[in-house]
């Protein structure tokens, strides 16, 4: 019994243990039953913790370098590499600035021409040659005044590479010169006119009078011209008389360049009121006239040179001063320096040009209808020969105190049918009017300017009476 017993509770707990899950402390070798399902398990479970640790490494080593270069991006280490130029590349690039030129501008002298300064300036006649061929260069460089002004430029070494000049007032030109090259190029300056007034009352002197009203003397020039042809500046002022003037002074890039013309001007001489005014046509021409309309340009000028003082005047009796003899003086001296222009006093043709007894250098002029002139004792003479046409104003001479002259002077003639008149007083016909018309016109443009010399007389006025 006891044996059997011992059989039926070793079958319970095989029964038992077969049906219980494994645990790793049943793992025995006196169980040899249970080893397939332990080598089974740790197949299974090698092969995904390889896996797993495969994954762990790579992160390890990629999640530094993420978090380095997102942390310090100067650690990672940078290498620069010197990499030539394709030469396509470089022969397109733009050349390097030329170096600054150095600029030396210099002004003419009187008498002196732009083959003297280039030959001062050590510069061929040849380069000059080549500039006078540039398109607008001829004209500038060939009518050269005193005070014009020229630049040459040249570099660091000394050559020359530049030149610069004045085409006009408003236009200055600079020629860059590289080698045989030369190359110009245009630059348009900033030129107005600006409108000023002036009033004055003679008390010494005509210059000493307008200097104190501001004027320059270059437009007190330019007022005598104005009302040359019915006042004798040298002759007919009188302390008292007294001006109104509106003229032009011209500016270039905000500094005054010059005085530019007389625009309207009243003048009071010994009692008489003279007006000038400036008129611009439709065309653009631009010409002087008085209040009524009528040119200020008369057939002949009283005097054909520009203040100078009469040292002998028109007479049938007047002791020579190099002779010591009494005789007629049929014409007005007027004396000035050696070298002043002596100008056509009206149209016309010369019909002598040259030596003559005691007029020394002397021009006579025909200027039709039984009109001559003659002049004097002239230094040298201008460009006009025997046969020249002149027109009025031309420069035809220069004083001087050739023939019989005691001293530098001109000695001016007027005739009517060879008979000599007396220059001061001879009647010239006066001009016609504008046409009816163009006098409308005038009186229209001219408005304005007479109203302001209306106020600037009623000023003056004032003053004197205060």
């Amino acid at each position: 019994m006891n044996s059997d017993a011992h059989l039926a509770g070793q079958t319970r707990q095989s029964s038992i243990d077969s049906s219980a899950p494994l645990r790793p402390s049943a793992l025995s070798e006196n169980h040899p039953l249970r080893l397939p399902a332990l080598h089974r398990w740790q197949r299974e479970h090698w092969i995904l913790a390889s896996i797993f640790a495969s994954v762990t490494t790579l992160a390890s080593l990629c999640a530094p370098r993420f978090a380095d270069a997102h942390l310090d991006r100067e650690s990672v280490a940078k290498e620069r590499v010197a990499l030539a130029l394709p030469a396509h590349t470089i022969s397109t690039m733009a050349p390097a600035a030329p170096s600054e030129a150095i600029w030396n501008v210099v002004h003419v002298k009187p008498g002196q021409t732009l083959g003297q300064l280039f030959s001062e300036q050590l510069l061929s006649a040849n380069t000059l040659h080549r500039l006078l061929e540039l398109p607008g260069a001829h004209e500038p460089l060939t009518r050269i005044r005193p005070g014009a002004e020229f630049g040459f430029g040249r570099d660091a070494s000394g050559a020359f590479v530049g030149f610069r000049f004045d085409r006009d007032e408003a236009a200055r030109v600079f020629v860059d010169i590289q080698g045989d090259e030369f190359h110009q190029r245009v630059e348009q300056r900033d030129v107005q006119r600006r409108v000023m007034m002036a009033s004055g009352v003679i008390e010494s002197s005509l210059s000493q009078a307008a200097a104190d009203a501001g004027m320059s003397s270059s437009s007190v020039l330019e007022m005598a011209k104005v009302f040359g042809y019915d006042i004798d500046f040298a002759q007919d002022l009188r302390v008292g008389d007294r001006f109104n003037v509106v003229y032009e002074d011209v500016y270039r890039d905000g500094e005054r360049l010059r005085s530019g013309e007389i625009v309207a001007a009243t003048f009071f001489n010994q009692g008489r009121e003279y007006e000038v005014f400036r008129y611009t046509f439709a065309d653009g021409r631009t010409e002087y006239f008085d209040g009524e309309g009528r040119p200020m340009k008369k057939s002949f000028l009283r005097m054909p040179i520009e203040f100078a003082r009469i040292s002998s005047g028109f007479s049938f009796a007047r002791r020579h001063p190099v002779l010591g003899r009494v005789r007629a003086h049929r014409g007005v001296d007027y004396a000035a320096g050696t070298g002043t222009p002596i100008m056509a006093a009206g149209d016309g043709r010369v019909t002598f040009a040259g030596w003559q007894n005691g007029y020394g250098r002397v021009v006579i002029v025909d200027h039709g209808q039984g009109y001559t002139t003659l002049y004097g004792h002239m230094s040298r003479f201008g460009k006009y020969k025997t046969g020249s046409r002149v027109r009025q104003g031309d420069t035809i001479g220069f004083v001087g105190m050739t023939g019989l002259a005691s001293g530098p002077h001109l000695h001016y003639e007027f005739r009517i049918g060879g008979v000599h008149r007396d220059p001061l007083t001879v009647t010239l016909p006066k001009p016609k009017p504008l046409p009816t018309g163009e006098l409308a016109r005038f009186q229209q443009q001219t408005q304005p300017m007479l109203a302001r010399l209306q106020t600037l007389d009623s000023s003056q006025h004032g003053l004197a009476i205060r």
